[in-house]
C-alpha cells in the first residue's frame, strides 16, 4: 500500500471517529503482525498500568516467536483513546468481539473491516487484504534502502 493510500485510509477513520477501527488500522501497520496476531492482542500487550507502551512484544501463534514492534505517537494515542471509550482492562482483549462466544475480533471480521477500509478509497479489495497490511511498513523500509520510513 502506498504511503497516500495509508494516509486516505487513516484520514477517513479519523474522520469518521471510527476510534476501534483508526486503532485495528493504525496497529496493523507499525506491527507488521498476522491477522490471527493482530486480533488477539491483549490490552496488558500495549499498555500497562493505563499508560501506552513505547514498544510491544507479541509472540506469534505461528512460530512462538516474540516479535517487538515500535507504537508511534499516532497509534499510542488511538490505542489510548480505544481502552479509554471501551474501560478496558489489562486482562482484556484490545480488540473484543461483539459475538458473546468469541473471545475477540475474528480474522474474518478483521478482513471484512480490512476490505470496507480499501473498497471506501477506491482500491480493488481482492489486491489489497489482511496480508499487505502486514507488509505495508516493510515494503516501504525496504524502497527506501532500509531506512526507517517517517510517519505514514
Amino acid at each position: 500500500m502506498k504511503p497516500k493510500e495509508v494516509l486516505a485510509i487513516r484520514t477517513r477513520l479519523q474522520m469518521t471517529s471510527a476510534v476501534r477501527d483508526l486503532t485495528l488500522f493504525n496497529l496493523a501497520i507499525d506491527s507488521k503482525l498476522r491477522a490471527c496476531d493482530l486480533v488477539a492482542i491483549s490490552v496488558a500487550g500495549v499498555a500497562i498500568s493505563g499508560r501506552v507502551r513505547d514498544r510491544a512484544i507479541i509472540i506469534q501463534k505461528k512460530t512462538g516467536r516474540p516479535v517487538q514492534f515500535e507504537l508511534t505517537d499516532q497509534t499510542r494515542d488511538a490505542v489510548a483513546a480505544w481502552i479509554g471509550s471501551r474501560r478496558l482492562g489489562e486482562r482484556d482483549y484490545l480488540f473484543p468481539s461483539r459475538v458473546h462466544a468469541l473471545p475477540h475480533l475474528s480474522t474474518r471480521q478483521y478482513s471484512r473491516i480490512v476490505e470496507r477500509w480499501v473498497s471506501n478509497i477506491g482500491l480493488d479489495p481482492k489486491r489489497h487484504g489482511t496480508h499487505l497490511m502486514r507488509r505495508t511498513k516493510a515494503a516501504h523500509i525496504y524502497d527506501r534502502g532500509g531506512r526507517r520510513p517517517g510517519h505514514f
